[in-house]
């Protein structure tokens, strides 16, 4: 069942059974779900990275020098962001369990919603969010930090990006529960705001300007809350 108004994504059906005991097969099925949309929504933010991998693997590849496999580095960095598919998916069922998400996984709680918000906005101005971004905007600073040779090493280089995109974007990812992966209104925002902070010029301080957005979006939906009570 979809959130009310809100559109879904095609083939998501599936994926929202109704609230009851989870089988493993309906667990897998929605960690297969959050893995393809994390490929969905990270990769033109990692685009830059994956680019700037190529063309140094081209100039290498020019010289007579060993090649790094590119798509030994992009698998390295999925990688990551599968195994923070599996976290979200039990968290899902967990909050599911709980009776704190529609089965469209949107936040029934404005508490939960209020708390998601203000935790994503206190996280754009924590000194680990400005490292992992400051790294994730500079693709030939962490390639020339960071080079490793062979497909071993390529594919540490790419879960090093992977971890540091990870650090960057977990919070905001996690306002998927919000209003859920079913509203792709949602999901596409989310997306452009990484996008943003990382690809665009003085996108983080964008990203920290939309920090305060959200924290006092967090607080308004907490202190309603609590005045009904």
């Amino acid at each position: 069942m979809a959130m009310p108004n809100a559109p879904t994504m095609p083939g998501m059906a599936m994926a929202t059974p109704a609230m009851h005991a989870w089988s493993w097969v309906e667990v897998s099925t929605l960690i297969v779900m959050w893995a393809v949309m994390m490929v969905a929504m990270m990769t033109p933010s990692a685009a830059p990275m994956i680019l700037m991998f190529a063309t140094i693997h081209r100039r290498r590849t020019a010289e007579g020098r060993p090649a790094v496999p590119i798509a030994i580095f992009v698998l390295g960095y999925f990688v990551v962001w599968t195994l923070f598919s599996v976290v979200a998916a039990l968290a899902q069922v967990g909050l599911h369990a709980a009776a704190l998400l529609s089965p469209a996984m949107a936040a029934t709680s404005p508490l939960l919603a209020g708390g998601l918000f203000i935790a994503a906005g206190v996280f754009q101005w924590t000194p680990l969010k400005r490292t992992c971004l400051d790294t994730c905007r500079m693709p030939l600073s962490f390639l020339m930090a960071n080079w490793r040779e062979g497909p071993g090493g390529a594919f540490q280089m790419g879960l090093r990006h992977g971890l540091y995109c990870l650090g960057c974007c977990w919070a905001l990812m996690a306002l998927l529960f919000v209003a859920g992966v079913m509203n792709i209104l949602w999901v596409v925002a989310i997306a452009a705001a990484v996008l943003v902070e990382k690809v665009v010029p003085h996108g983080d301080r964008v990203g920290r300007i939309a920090g305060l957005g959200l924290a006092a979006t967090g607080a308004l939906l907490a202190a309603r809350m609590i005045q009904r009570h």
